[in-house]
């Protein structure tokens, strides 16, 4: 009984850390949120085009000049290849939350470490020489394994040879 409550301690302190760095986390991107420049921006993929290679640009611009004109910088080509470019070109407006993003990935490794952590705490209730068993268990499967191994190779070594005094005894008829 005394484990288990250890053990729900240690849960429980886990859990309490886990949730004070996602709220640190969150505290941090919401004063940052007016700074924050990379959650929106305009990207257009431009294909190969007479003597210049394809290119990606990303720009950090508003959605109503996300077009090849205000994106493309420094403009590959000059004078009337410009518009010849550009209708090549294709712009997409993309946004994304990257608060959501890092809560989701703090949750996930919140949710990994308390999976292991109570994996890890049954496994000590239940079986006090579970380690010992497994290494046991590891070390015969490995023989095991190994044995199987060393049985193909001699099953294959034993194929080989037929093949070989196969060939050798048609070669032989032919001649």
């Amino acid at each position: 009984m005394a484990t288990l409550w250890g053990g729900l301690l240690r849960l429980g302190s886990l859990l309490s850390l886990s949730c004070l760095a996602l709220f640190v986390l969150l505290l941090a991107q919401l004063s940052d949120a007016a700074k924050n420049f990379e959650d929106v921006r305009c990207k257009c993929i431009c294909p190969p085009y007479k003597e210049n290679s394809g290119h990606i640009y990303n720009k950090n611009i508003s959605q109503k000049d996300c077009d090849c004109l205000h994106v493309v910088e420094p403009m590959p080509v000059r004078g009337p290849d410009v518009e010849a470019y550009c209708l090549r070109c294709e712009c997409k407006y993309e946004e994304r939350s990257s608060v959501t993003i890092k809560v989701k990935d703090i949750s996930l490794v919140n949710l990994y470490l308390r999976s292991t952590s109570i994996h890890d705490h049954e496994q000590l209730d239940h079986q006090p020489f579970a380690n010992a068993h497994d290494v046991l268990a590891r070390s015969r499967s490995r023989a095991n394994v190994l044995n199987k191994v060393e049985y193909a190779q001699q099953r294959w070594k034993l194929q080989v040879q037929e093949q070989r005094k196969s060939v050798f005894d048609r070669h032989v008829v032919l001649s």
